[in-house]
């Protein structure tokens, strides 16, 4: 079965998600940008989902989680799910 890793920052706004992705893409630190803006629990470290199977998430932030386009270490989004806007940085993944 499929897995991955990933950390992902989740914000109320599309115009949010692109200027967090912007501030990533300057030079800011991912899991610090996640510390400070992320609506998600997970935001407290760094945004780190840790380890989960295909299927355990929503099908839009799978869909971009287990993407063969997905590479490792790019920020992908913003990913619009019913929680709101991610940015999501596929850190492994086990096909």
């Amino acid at each position: 079965m499929s897995s991955a890793s990933a950390r992902h920052i989740l914000v109320a706004t599309e115009k949010q998600c692109n200027e967090l992705k912007q501030q990533i893409a300057d030079g800011a630190d991912f899991a610090e940008v996640a510390k400070q803006y992320s609506n998600c629990p997970s935001g407290r470290q760094g945004g780190d989902l840790g380890e989960f199977a295909k299927g355990m998430m929503v099908p839009e932030f799978d869909e971009v989680v287990f993407s063969k386009d997905s590479e490792i270490g790019a920020v992908q989004g913003p990913v619009k799910t019913q929680f709101g806007y991610h940015l999501v940085e596929v850190t492994s993944r086990n096909d």
